[in-house]
C-alpha cells in the first residue's frame, strides 16, 4: 500500500506523531527562551549590552566544548532515554529561575549558569534526536518525516519569537519562564508516550582513550567523504554569512530603515514564514528534479535574493526585505530537509551520532565568528555596507556546493556503496552498513 493511500505520517504513525509534538514544543520553548532570557536580564537585572551578549554566547558554547564527545556518547547508548533526560533537565532549569527570583537569588551569574546548562541539554537532545529519527521511520518515510519536522520547527520558532515578548508582557519577564518550562514538560510527556523501544546497544570493551579515537572517527568521516565534507564546509561558510548579517539586522532596520521595535518583530516574523514554505516544497522539488539539483536550487538559487535586503528602505521598500529574507529562509530550511534525509540514509547507523556532532561542531563554530565579523564591519564601514558584504556571502558560500560532486549528479547517493567518487566514504577500519 502506498504512502498516499495510507495517509500522511502524522495520521498513521503514532510514535512519529508524538516525536513531532515533542520536538515542536521544544523548538517553541527554545525560541521563547531566546526572547525571554534577555528580557529578564534587561528589565529585571538592568544588565548591560555585554552581559546580555554573554547569554547568547553561553547558549552556543556547549556545542564547541562538548559537541564532539556527545556524538560518541549518543552512539554508545539508546537515544530516547537521553532525550528524556535532556527535556527533564531543561524543564527543571527554567522552572528554577522564577523560584530563585521569589527568594531573591536571581542574578546575571544564575542566568548564565541556567543558559549554559540548558545549552548543554540541547546538545544532548539534538544529537540524540537526529540519530533517533531513522530508528522509528522506514527509509521511504524519512524524507516526509524530515519535511514535517523542519516545517513545524520553523513555524514554532516564528510563533515563539512573538509569544516570548507577549508572555513577558502579560506575566512578567521572570514569571513568563514558567510558560517556557511548560513547553519542555510537553516534550517530556510526548517522548514518554513513544512505544518504540530501541534494541540495547551492544557492550563493547573499549580501550583507554577510546573516546578520543571515536571522536576522531567522526571527524574523519566528515573530512574523508566528499559528500559529507562538502555539505559541512558549506554549512560553516553559510552560517558565517547568515549570522553575520542577522547580528546587525535589528540595528539596520531600526537606525537605517527607521522602523520601531514592534514593526521590526512583525517584519522578521513575516519574512521567516519562508522556512515553512521551504519545508513543504523540499520533498516535491527534490522528487521532480533530483536531490542534488534541488540542493543547488535551494542553497544557491534562492539565497541570491539576499542581496535585496541591503536595498530595504521605508514604505513600499520594506517588501525588498520581506522577499529577500523569505527566499533565504525558504532555501535554508529546504536545504536542511534534503540534507537530513541524505545523511540518515547515507551514514552508517552506528556512526550517526558522531556525524551529527562533528558536523554541528564545525557548523556552529562559525556562528560566534559571524556575529563578531558583522559587528566589526558595521562599526568600521557602517551598517548598510556591512549588510551588503554579509548578505553577498550567503550565495557565495553556496559556490562550495557548485564546485563539488553535487553539481555533476542528479541525486545525492543513498548509501556509500552508490558513491562513484574514488575517495573513501567511510574511514578505514569502520564498517559501513545500509540503513
Amino acid at each position: 500500500m502506498s504512502n498516499s493511500t495510507r495517509g500522511g505520517l502524522l495520521r498513521r504513525h503514532r510514535d512519529f506523531r508524538l516525536l513531532w509534538c515533542g520536538e515542536t514544543a521544544g523548538k517553541f520553548g527554545a525560541s521563547v527562551t531566546g526572547v525571554a532570557m534577555p528580557l529578564v536580564a534587561v528589565s529585571t537585572l538592568n544588565a548591560g549590552t555585554f552581559e546580555v551578549s554573554l547569554l547568547s554566547a553561553a547558549s552556543w558554547l556547549p556545542w564547541l566544548v562538548i559537541g564532539l564527545p556527545v556524538g560518541v556518547w549518543v552512539d554508545r547508548f539508546r537515544r530516547r532515554p537521553i532525550m528524556l533526560a535532556a527535556a527533564a533537565v531543561s524543564f527543571l532549569l527554567f522552572v528554577g529561575v522564577p523560584i530563585a527570583a521569589w527568594y531573591g537569588w536571581l542574578s546575571i551569574g544564575l542566568l548564565l549558569a541556567v543558559t549554559l546548562l540548558a545549552g548543554t541539554a540541547a546538545v544532548f537532545f539534538q544529537t540524540a534526536y537526529s540519530a533517533y529519527l531513522p530508528s522509528i521511520l522506514e527509509p521511504a518515510d524519512q524524507p516526509e518525516g524530515n519535511a514535517k519536522l523542519h516545517g513545524s520547527a520553523s513555524a514554532a520558532q516564528i510563533a515563539g519569537l512573538g509569544a516570548g515578548g507577549l508572555i513577558a508582557q502579560v506575566a512578567g519577564a521572570v514569571n513568563g519562564l514558567f510558560a517556557n518550562a511548560a513547553t519542555f514538560l510537553v516534550s517530556l510527556l510526548c517522548l514518554s508516550g513513544i512505544r518504540h523501544r530501541e534494541p540495547p546497544v551492544a557492550k563493547v570493551e573499549r580501550p583507554p582513550r577510546a573516546l578520543v579515537r571515536e571522536v576522531g572517527e567522526g571527524l574523519r568521516l566528515v573530512a574523508g567523504d566528499p559528500w559529507l565534507r562538502t555539505l559541512t564546509l558549506f554549512g560553516s561558510a553559510s552560517n558565517l554569512a547568515l549570522v553575520g548579517y542577522q547580528s546587525i539586522l535589528v540595528v539596520f532596520l531600526v537606525r537605517n530603515v527607521g522602523l520601531d521595535s514592534g514593526a521590526v518583530g512583525g517584519l522578521i516574523a513575516a519574512a521567516s514564514t519562508g522556512g515553512i514554505a521551504g519545508a513543504f516544497a523540499a520533498r516535491r522539488v527534490a522528487a521532480r528534479i533530483g536531490t542534488a539539483r534541488a540542493t543547488l536550487l535551494f542553497e544557491l538559487g534562492l539565497p541570491v535574493f539576499a542581496l535585496l535586503i541591503p536595498l530595504t528602505v521605508g514604505g513600499a521598500g520594506l517588501l525588498l526585505y520581506v522577499v529577500g529574507s523569505f527566499c533565504v529562509s525558504a532555501g535554508v530550511v529546504a536545504g536542511n530537509v534534503i540534507k537530513s534525509s541524505f545523511q540518515q540514509a547515507y551514514c552508517p547507523p552506528a556512526l550517526f551520532g558522531r556525524l551529527t556532532a562533528s558536523a554541528a561542531f564545525l557548523n556552529y563554530g562559525t556562528i560566534p565568528l559571524g556575529a563578531l565579523l558583522g559587528g566589526a564591519l558595521g562599526t568600521a564601514l557602517g551598517v548598510r555596507p556591512a549588510m551588503w558584504i554579509m548578505t553577498a556571502g550567503v550565495p557565495l558560500a553556496a559556490l562550495i556546493l557548485y564546485f563539488s560532486p553535487i553539481r555533476r549528479v542528479r541525486d545525492l547517493p543513498a548509501s556509500p556503496r552508490e558513491d562513484s567518487s574514488k575517495e573513501p566514504s567511510v574511514p578505514a577500519g569502520i564498517e559501513s552498513a545500509s540503513v
